[in-house]
């Protein structure tokens, strides 16, 4: 007892190590780029959404949840079975068991001598199958309740799906955008650096008034901020889409832009139509659904236990004490039992019941309606953003021409280096402004195709080849948005 007792004592909070950690580390990042297809060239926008479909971490983390709640269901229906329990034992004495009688009578002590009636060491085995009526009423709607919890699962996953491909659209965008202006962001650095050399030079040499060199010289600081802070914005894309699709973060990520597909095609959709498949499609709603299902089922596991419990066992028995008479029997029985302290609780337990009922209904009622809100919420913001893509494609349009014309100016030494500077800033600007616009419509059309319930159909992404999930994705971009 002394041993046990300091071994106890002996447990001690330890620290994971500096080794442990950098150990720990490299093999989670070696298990998190494992059997991935290396990218090879630009990535298109299918093929970032099937990369992710495929590699993303969050992703794998969801289809293991969902696996895991498969293995309770099997698991759970297991304990509907009667229990068959082995046992065997061993007992010793000091002395033998050595008893004496009375006579039932009189009272008076036997004047036979002490009788022996059990070996001093002996060995016991039994196998006992047993079955309780309660336990199985428990077990079975536990099962169910546990089938249930899977289709929650399948309905976390596809949630976090939609939100996956909602984060790669707007990602694989910025990064589109990016690319097309990260050359002429730095061009457009060093022209107004340049400038700034040269109108410092002219204010040292005093050409023009030390005002107007000053004056001169903030408007082309101004316009490098601008740029060098589109620059930051812009670094941070390739980043965010390569996290997305577990590609290495330290590659050089190129994206191949497609060809534009913006229309007013979901916005064309009845919303009567749209809160329609959202109801049915919601991955939101649809858990509620399976989360009121399992709380009728959890009211009818405390009913369940207010009723008497019949229960049923056999046994095979085995003793080699030489003092029986019979070293092997069986042995059979039934149970009925009943708790009379249920009697008093039995009101009490009929409104817990009732209340989890009606607390999942009411989260069923509203989840409904804050859906149906979102329908037509995440619809004006498609609207929004599509007027928003249009207004700053037109302004691009517009200061790009404008450039054109400033340059030839320029070159024609009829406009001033200034000129050229804020000219480029601001197409430069005007673009970008364009992709993120571009990129917030892909993200609202996500954010309404999720609230409706609308996904690509998927195989199994695990036994599914990357070329296959990009002809999914392919398709799915081609129902979703349609041809330009």
């Amino acid at each position: 007892m002394a041993v046990f007792v300091s071994g106890c004592a002996s447990v001690v909070p330890q620290e994971v190590t500096r080794s442990q950690l950098a150990t720990q580390a490299g093999e989670d990042r070696q298990s998190a780029l494992a059997d991935i297809e290396p990218v090879r060239g630009p990535v298109s926008l299918e093929e970032a959404i099937a990369r992710a479909l495929k590699y993303n971490l969050e992703r794998r983390t969801r289809m293991m949840e969902e696996a895991l709640a498969l293995n309770q269901l099997d698991v759970s229906k297991y304990d509907m079975l009667p229990r068959m329990v082995a046992a065997a034992g061993y007992s010793e004495r000091s002395e033998f068991l050595t008893t004496r009688s009375i006579d039932s009578v009189t009272g008076a002590p036997s004047l036979a001598n002490p009788s022996i009636s059990s070996d001093k060491k002996h060995t016991v085995g039994d196998l006992g199958l047993t079955w309780s009526l309660l336990d199985f009423g428990l077990s079975y709607y536990t099962a169910k309740q546990n089938a249930d919890r899977v289709l929650i699962a399948t309905e976390r996953r596809r949630k976090a799906m939609h939100l996956l491909i909602q984060d790669v659209r707007t990602a694989f965008w910025r990064t589109a955008g990016a690319q097309k202006l990260r050359a002429d962001v730095r061009k457009a650095i060093e022209l107004a650096e340049d400038a700034l050399v040269d109108a410092r030079k002219a204010e040292a040499e005093r050409v023009r008034s030390p005002l107007d060199s000053l004056r001169y010289q903030r408007q082309l600081l101004e316009n490098v901020r601008l740029l060098e802070a589109i620059e930051h914005d812009l670094s941070t894309a390739r980043v965010e889409l390569a996290h997305l699709i577990n590609a290495p973060l330290a590659l050089d990520l190129k994206v191949a832009e497609p060809r534009e597909s913006v229309n007013r095609r979901l916005l064309d959709l009845p919303l009567p139509e749209m809160e329609e498949t959202a109801i049915l499609r919601n991955a939101d709603l649809r858990e509620q659904f399976y989360s009121a299902k399992i709380a009728r089922d959890e009211s009818h596991k405390v009913l369940l236990r207010l009723f008497p419990n019949l229960s049923f066992n056999l046994n095979l028995k085995h003793d080699d004490d030489r003092f029986l008479v019979h070293n092997r029997w069986n042995e059979a029985g039934a149970l009925l039992s009943f708790n009379l302290l249920n009697l008093l609780s039995a009101p009490a337990q009929k409104r817990l019941a009732d209340a989890g009922v009606a607390v999942a209904d009411q989260r069923r009622v509203a989840t409904q309606m804050a859906v149906l809100a979102q329908v037509h919420v995440a619809r004006l913001q498609y609207a929004s953003a599509h007027q928003q893509f249009t207004r700053a494609d037109a302004i691009y349009t517009v200061d790009e021409r404008i450039n054109r014309i400033i340059g030839a100016g320029e070159r024609a030494e009829t406009q001033s280096k200034l000129d050229r500077v804020s000219s480029n800033t601001t197409t430069i600007l005007s673009l970008l402004r364009r992709y993120q616009a571009l990129a917030l419509l892909h993200a609202a059309a996500s954010k309404l195709q999720a609230t409706m319930g609308v996904e690509p159909t998927l195989p199994s992404v695990r036994e599914s080849s990357l070329d296959e999930l990009k002809l999914v994705a392919a398709e799915f971009l081609r129902q979703t948005q349609g041809e330009p």
